[in-house]
């Protein structure tokens, strides 16, 4: 997504997909940012988003955080701000004409699951969670993805049980669609929303829009 159209832009921000969608247009409209100039987002997985910070290809990284994943930015060369909390729960379409799930953590039968990428900022923070490890063995791996929006689209036509951040899967849950797969919140995980920046000096526009997030962080 190039808001900036053909133009240079001002402030060049990377995202992961999911934030791309369920909270950057948000951190831009309570924020009133587009004062600032043009602005260019760069949605993609993780990996590629720190990418294009190391390179100096962006300003600005939009990714979710928790304490033990892994991470390629060295705390002592790029600095971090929270700017949400969510979490991630696993989620399953609805029985027919019912509210419960489908397919449901806990029993002893295999339930198929869709599962992010290494690639992407959430399939680290599962493939480091200790609670998820210790059911592992019920889960049956179906499909893989970088795209939340993919396995929540999945997880609608029934397909299997996917860990999605609650903010993406809040209107599905609203109207019936899907339900957590498990109401024990041992599998539900706290994350945090975070934005990250060299320590180096940027641009003007770049550093005053820094400031008005530190004013705003969580």
């Amino acid at each position: 997504l190039d808001i900036a159209g053909n133009n240079h832009p001002d402030v060049i921000i990377a995202a992961t997909h999911s934030l791309s969608f369920s909270f950057f247009p948000q951190l831009l409209r309570h924020n009133n940012i587009a004062r600032f100039g043009a602005f260019r987002l760069i949605s993609d997985t993780l990996q590629a988003c720190e990418r294009t910070l190391l390179q100096g290809q962006s300003q600005f990284l939009l990714c979710h955080y928790h304490q033990y994943m892994r991470f390629n930015l060295a705390p002592e060369i790029f600095s971090s701000l929270r700017l949400g909390v969510d979490r991630l729960i696993p989620y399953s379409k609805t029985e027919q004409n019912s509210t419960a799930p489908l397919w449901k953590i806990g029993i002893e039968t295999k339930i198929p699951y869709l599962s992010f990428s290494n690639e992407s900022g959430i399939g680290r923070i599962i493939a480091n969670t200790s609670a998820i490890h210790q059911i592992g063995k019920t889960l049956e791996l179906v499909f893989t993805s970088d795209l939340a929006a993919t396995l929540l689209a999945m997880v609608k036509a029934g397909d299997g049980v996917a860990w999605l951040p609650e903010m993406l899967a809040e209107q599905d849950v609203k109207s019936g669609n899907i339900v957590p797969a498990t109401e024990n919140t041992d599998f539900w995980l706290p994350i945090e929303i975070r934005l990250y920046r060299s320590i180096a000096k940027m641009s003007k526009t770049a550093e005053a829009l820094w400031d008005i997030f530190t004013e705003h962080q969580q």
